[in-house]
């Protein structure tokens, strides 16, 4: 009998059609529900390819300790991949982190480490880097890892481009550490340079987990601008109602940073005449369900 493993069932999730949200027949927007991953997120793409790529390198070895800020999924997926691969995970994190997410690094065998709210993520890199040189423990540094974006070029682009036929003309995705909208656009535009790549950013003031724009001195490695092709801002408001809209119009459940991406695909497709817009719903809501989101 041939057996698989949980890795196995990293990535190919659905593709599906919005259906009572938006209505053009000469336009079909598509969503990529990556809450079907084994992890609940986009991350586990980029979680897997990062720890594996490391162990292929011999930078790490089983048993060693990793550690990496992280602001929610991204610490989900590493403590899930780093139990299954054979490594130790430190995790250190904003503390107005929900519950849900803190608690579910924990089931999964990790050390998470909170950090004060005021300093935000860029004082979760910080204590991760005070780690990496106090106690010798391995950084991942999804920021700055370029098997982050290698995760999306070879798979997450790839299932787009095979699921719409070819036919996708929009990619709109929210930006956080920015490597599943690297990668995408690199695959995309390889298949066809004329595929528009927009990134979501969030408008001055809003707080929206998954989505942010980054200072200056914090700015991913791994952030191409150059393979974007327009930006859009999208409130906190914008992003609340598109992540409700998601749940009670499509029967899609998820968090902010997908309602944020939801609401901008929606302008994207509205603006056109004709077209296929793809974004990413990029994990569940339930590791939401103790905040103000779904009150």
């Amino acid at each position: 009998m041939k057996t698989k493993s949980i890795i196995d069932f990293v990535g190919n999730t659905p593709l599906v059609e919005v259906t009572n949200s938006f209505n053009n027949p000469n336009v079909k927007l598509l969503l990529k529900l990556e809450g079907n991953n084994p992890g609940g997120s986009v991350k586990d793409r980029a979680a897997y390819f990062m720890i594996s790529e490391a162990l292929k390198k011999k930078n790490i070895k089983k048993g060693d300790t990793l550690v990496e800020a992280t602001s929610g999924n991204t610490g989900i997926a590493l403590a899930l991949m780093a139990k299954v691969l054979g490594v130790n995970m430190v995790l250190t994190m904003p503390e107005h982190a929900t519950i849900e997410r803190v608690k579910t690094m924990r089931a999964y065998g990790a050390e998470v480490i909170l950090t004060p709210t005021e300093l935000g993520m860029e004082g979760a890199i910080d204590h991760a880097l005070e780690l990496k040189y106090k106690k010798g423990y391995f950084r991942l540094n999804q920021f700055d890892n370029f098997d982050n974006p290698k995760a999306h070029y070879t798979t997450t682009g790839p299932e787009i481009w095979r699921d719409t036929q070819g036919e996708i003309t929009h990619f709109v995705s929210a930006m956080g550490t920015t490597g599943t909208i690297t990668g995408v656009s690199d695959y995309l535009k390889q298949q066809n340079d004329q595929i528009r790549i927009i990134g979501v950013q969030p408008k001055e003031g809003a707080r929206i987990p998954g989505i942010r724009k980054w200072s200056e001195e914090y700015l991913p490695a791994i952030f191409k601008p150059q393979k974007i092709d327009s930006f859009l801002e999208v409130t906190q408001q914008e992003a609340e109602e598109g992540t409700l809209k998601l749940a009670k119009q499509e029967g899609i459940f998820a968090g902010m940073s997908s309602g944020g991406a939801f609401a901008s695909a929606l302008k994207v497709a509205n603006s056109i005449e004709e077209g296929v817009v793809v974004t990413v719903v990029c994990d569940r809501g339930d590791r939401y369900l103790s905040s103000n989101l779904y009150k």
